[in-house]
């Protein structure tokens, strides 16, 4: 987004609507006329329901229960054709997910995340603080993909991890968290790649300035803004 550089970070308002702006021209131009979309508040509810839920596995039966639960009347059929056309559009990622020691992907309950964080913010209601966590895993997913993994969900003893990125003959395992703020988020966040036994280098990203443990069991501790940094993983 150039245009974001020459308004400035301060300018929020200015932000705010030339993020819309830009996601109003995608949604017209390249979902609503190209898929010849009639019920385009049907889309955007959806859209705004993605935004709310990046990060949490999509069953369209339970999209369609929510949407009914808004007076809003549709169908499964529409609902998948409405993400294929979004993701199409280059608004969302669709990312499935991989069984790690079956080595295979299941075909149901995919997880989505936003191309542009911007946008995905300028779509939700309310402040930011309550979903820190998910900017976070969004943010974690765009940098892999950007260094040229192909991600997945990883699950693991019917434990989820976050990422499982894979480029040629490399693999890396990623959790993310806001904040190891407790015994019981450390156990989680590191057990879960503990249980993982190979020997692909794992990582736990997270906001902590003060978390004195880099490596952790032979797994390493990162801080976001260094991750983010970081091309050769």
């Amino acid at each position: 987004m150039p245009q974001l550089s020459r308004i400035g970070l301060d300018e929020q308002e200015l932000i705010s609507d030339y993020l819309q702006s830009v996601y109003n021209t995608i949604i017209l131009k390249d979902v609503v006329e190209r898929e010849e979309i009639r019920n385009m508040s049907l889309l955007k509810n959806l859209v705004r329901f993605v935004s709310d839920n990046i990060g949490k596995p999509f069953s369209a039966t339970n999209i369609v229960k929510y949407l009914k639960s808004q007076q809003i009347d549709t169908s499964t059929k529409v609902i998948l054709n409405y993400l294929d056309y979004i993701c199409n559009a280059f608004i969302i990622h669709r990312v499935s997910r991989y069984d790690i020691h079956r080595k295979r992907l299941f075909e149901i309950n995919d997880k989505f995340y936003f191309e542009d964080v911007g946008i995905r913010n300028s779509l939700v209601q309310g402040g930011l603080a309550q979903s820190i966590e998910k900017i976070i895993e969004n943010a974690v997913y765009l940098h892999l993909v950007r260094i040229g993994f192909e991600v997945n969900v990883g699950y693991v003893q019917k434990s989820e991890i976050d990422f499982v990125a894979q480029k040629q003959n490399r693999v890396i395992y990623v959790q993310v968290t806001y904040q190891l703020a407790s015994e019981e988020t450390i156990l989680r966040e590191f057990g879960n790649l503990q249980m993982i036994k190979d020997n692909y280098p794992k990582y736990v990203v997270s906001m902590d300035e003060l978390f004195e443990n880099t490596n952790y069991e032979g797994i390493h501790h990162l801080h976001l803004r260094k991750f983010l940094f970081m091309k050769n993983l």
